[in-house]
């Protein structure tokens, strides 16, 4: 998968944009190679916890 700052969707390719937990996807049935992730908000960190 492909991780960039833009991305583009090319439909005449088969690409499909998506929105998935904040981020911006492009995925592609027809040739699973194509995979595109928009640059996002970083993960939040949930139940780390440091021993001390």
């Amino acid at each position: 998968m492909k991780v960039r700052a833009s991305i583009r969707a090319d439909k005449s390719k088969g690409d499909q944009l998506v929105r998935r937990r904040g981020r911006l996807y492009v995925i592609n049935k027809l040739d699973s190679r194509r995979k595109q992730r928009q640059k996002g908000p970083a993960k939040k960190k949930i139940g780390r916890r440091s021993n001390g």
